[in-house]
């Protein structure tokens, strides 16, 4: 969650090395996701292309595996290149259930697809290393730089992907089930200050919008929660933010003992954010704050210093930053603008030959736990969301100056507004043709899947992650399907 690198989200868990990068570098306060959720997120990041032109729908459909990424090119502009961790942006990763839940979003029903978010507490105050697959990678990464890039003739580009702070797969509710167990230990926690945690408000469940519901719903959220169950989910999410933060620090300081801190460029950022409760959900798949308002922070030669950017700024702008800083020549189609300008405090008019950076940003999303294709514009202080075609479903637009936690709809008060920020939203994207796009491809995907199973079918779409709802009623759900289609 990007709101937790500048005041007042930070007072809540002691994050060192992002505090370091703030200080010695710039954090840009309204960094966006151009697709809350991993693989069309790192898809948009590492193409520079909105998630429309790369039509990567879910988290099964990215980039084209042959896809000539910024990496590939600083690659073949004399970078030595190196990757580790977690990539995450091409097709075909994550399991059926994934995919067909994303599919059949169109389907009249309603059906739990993860486990109920819980807390689970592990080692004791000395056990640092919870996720050790991430610090496996970044000893990796560290080593790296200590052993081969010390020795380069040539400049290097390093990446390291972790999988924190995401929540871990939660065994209990059976195997399908998704990632809802926010796990970390003692030694993390007392990172946390606990009376600083704030408990979201919630709407009823009957005030909530329709989209919003489904989502609560199929996340298995609509239950009772205490108010502790609540603050032990966001204090054990901090908790795993202050072990990511750990491995940035080891990056940092394996540079700064090599010599090679002075001389080169970090950047930290994230594919999406964390709901961790806040209306009513957790995980991402939202256009709320929590989810796609992402962490976004630079440091290096020639990049000011303790500067706090206000701009709108994006994932897609990655890509034509690191061909900026490499003196690559930027292709001209790109969805995203260099923040290079923005980063050495200049002023905007001498910006790409493009012309100015524009005073928004688009994110979207097409993938499960959403009933419907979901648009953000952000400009300014407002949020617009349009859904699907942009009238069967209401759009909602939120003042974030007046009303930061997004609980009051104001589309209906401001008919103006709405009408001029959907017109800039439908001169960037054509929503609902994309939207119509996507409901054909979800069809045609899942009858696919459908006639490949032959007649293992019923059984098998009865045993995905829904498991628990379906096995009540099985026909009714197989002819809802039937019905969708």
């Amino acid at each position: 969650d990007g709101r937790l690198t500048f005041y007042p989200g930070n007072q809540t868990v002691d994050l060192p090395f992002i505090n370091y990068m703030r200080r010695y570098g710039t954090v840009f306060l309204n960094a966006y996701t151009n697709s809350p959720i991993c693989c069309p997120s790192r898809a948009a990041m590492w193409s520079g292309l909105f998630t429309h032109l790369t039509e990567s729908w879910n988290n099964f459909k990215g980039l084209d595996p042959d896809y000539v990424t910024w990496m590939d090119l600083m690659e073949k502009y004399g970078y030595h290149t190196q990757k580790y961790g977690k990539l995450d942006y091409t097709s075909g990763h994550h399991s059926v259930s994934n995919r067909v839940e994303a599919w059949t979003r169109d389907v009249d029903f309603l059906l739990r697809q993860e486990g109920r978010p819980v807390v689970n507490l592990t080692g004791d105050r000395k056990h640092v290393r919870v996720m050790e697959a991430d610090w496996r990678n970044t000893d990796k990464a560290v080593n790296w730089i200590k052993e081969e890039a010390i020795n380069l003739t040539q400049p290097f580009a390093l990446y390291l992907g972790l999988n924190l702070p995401h929540p871990y797969p939660s065994p209990y509710a059976g195997e399908n089930f998704g990632s809802s167990t926010f796990l970390t230990s003692p030694y993390w926690l007392e990172k946390v200050t606990y009376e600083a945690i704030k408990i979201p408000k919630w709407s009823s469940l009957s005030e909530m919008h329709p989209v919003d519901y489904y989502s609560s719903y199929t996340k298995n959220c609509t239950g009772e929660f205490t108010k502790q169950e609540v603050r032990n989910i966001r204090a054990f999410y901090y908790a795993m933010c202050a072990e990511t933060d750990a491995m940035l620090g080891e990056i940092i300081s394996a540079l700064r003992d090599t010599g090679l801190l002075k001389k080169t460029i970090i950047i930290f950022t994230a594919d999406h954010g964390e709901l961790a409760m806040e209306h009513r959900q957790f995980y991402k798949m939202s256009m709320y704050e929590g989810s796609s308002h992402v962490p976004l922070l630079v440091m290096g030669p020639g990049i000011k210093k303790q500067q706090q950017v206000p701009n709108v700024v994006s994932l897609v702008d990655i890509y034509p930053t690191m061909l900026d800083i490499a003196r690559i020549p930027v292709p001209q189609n790109l969805s995203g603008y260099s923040l290079i300008p923005l980063l050495c405090g200049k002023a905007e008019n001498e910006a790409s030959p493009r012309g100015p950076r524009p005073s928004w940003v688009l994110s979207e999303f097409h993938g499960c736990n959403v009933n419907s294709s979901v648009y953000m514009l952000r400009t300014g202080k407002w949020k617009y969301i349009a859904y699907s075609d942009g009238h069967s479903v209401l759009p909602q637009l939120f003042d974030l100056t007046a009303d930061p936690d997004e609980l009051t709809n104001v589309a209906i008060k401001f008919p103006v507004i709405v009408r001029s920020l959907d017109k800039i939203l439908r001169s960037v994207v054509n929503y609902p043709k994309v939207s119509s796009s996507v409901q054909e491809y979800n069809k045609r995907q899942f009858i696919s899947w459908k006639q490949s199973l032959g007649q293992n079918y019923s059984n098998v779409i009865a045993n995905l992650r829904w498991h628990q709802d379906w096995l009540k009623e099985p026909k009714k759900y197989e002819n809802a399907i039937d019905k969708w289609l």
